[in-house]
């Protein structure tokens, strides 16, 4: 059995070093490296993995979306939310997962930010939006104001959800300041403010409407406190970086390659422990 994560560039990812501590843990003599697959490469790497003896692997930029059909089967969720993330060999074929979402909903849980009956302000509608927007409202979420610059991929978004608690908005700083307003947390699903990007938010002063205890998430891990985190704190509001997202998709990942539930609590703290100290 063997594991890996594909992507390009992937040879700075995460991934190995979750695995190789979850895998550690349980005992497991399975080997999961980095392999570089550039775009137009899949359906060749599909059939190499098959005869190398790869049962599954984690999938990266650029594949997410173009995984999917290529794939023997693609579970519900990762369906709607158009992308996979982890794929794995079952009876034969490929089948796809997507993890991001799940990750990102255990993480709100474990910090004390279960988005079950609150009004959320989410920023962006790219793949991790779509993925942490509808996991937000299979999670039980009262409302997610989707907001979006462009307001058309916002509602594209929105039409995803079977559930009916997605809603579309714009960024503007008004529209902004009124959804921030009803929310109880406010999750950023942008790259403003990822290290190498050279945007940044115009202003803060959503943060503001925020309600006094509310949560604001950034997806964003590395920087490990991006500007928008910094003033939320400032704020007094609780702050939650993308790290514990990145360890707890990871973990269902897992249960995905090995086919069965895992101890998740005890995994997500080795695998936290080995970020540290990485």
């Amino acid at each position: 059995m063997k594991l890996q994560v594909i992507g390009d560039p992937v040879l700075h990812s995460k991934s190995p070093v979750i695995h190789r501590a979850m895998l550690g843990l349980l005992g497991l003599d399975i080997l999961y490296t980095p392999h570089v697959v550039r775009r137009g490469e899949l359906p060749a790497y599909l059939a190499w993995a098959r005869e190398h003896g790869v049962t599954g692997f984690n999938a990266t930029m650029p594949h997410k979306e173009d995984l999917l059909p290529l794939l023997d089967g693609v579970d519900p969720m990762a369906r709607a939310v158009g992308a996979v993330n982890t794929v794995c060999l079952r009876d034969g074929g490929w089948v796809g997962f997507n993890t991001d979402g799940g990750g990102a909903a255990a993480a709100l849980k474990n910090a004390g930010m279960d988005p079950a009956g609150l009004t959320i302000t989410l920023l962006g509608a790219g793949g991790a939006a779509r993925a942490v927007a509808l996991a937000l409202a299979e999670a039980g979420a009262e409302r997610v104001f989707v907001c979006n610059r462009t307001l058309a991929r916002a509602e594209e978004l929105c039409a995803h959800d079977p559930l009916g608690r997605l809603s579309p908005a714009g960024f503007d700083p008004d529209i902004l300041r009124r959804r921030a307003e009803q929310s109880q947390l406010l999750v950023n699903c942008t790259n403003l403010g990822m290290e190498g990007c050279p945007h940044q938010f115009a202003d803060f002063s959503f943060l503001d409407a925020l309600p006094a205890g509310a949560g604001v998430f950034d997806l964003i891990y590395h920087p490990a406190e991006t500007e928008l985190l910094a003033q939320a704190r400032r704020r007094g509001l609780n702050a939650l970086n993308g790290l514990p997202m990145l360890v707890n998709q990871a973990v269902l990942a897992l249960e995905h390659f090995l086919n069965r539930p895992l101890d998740r609590p005890a995994m997500a703290a080795v695998a936290a422990a080995a970020l540290n100290q990485n």
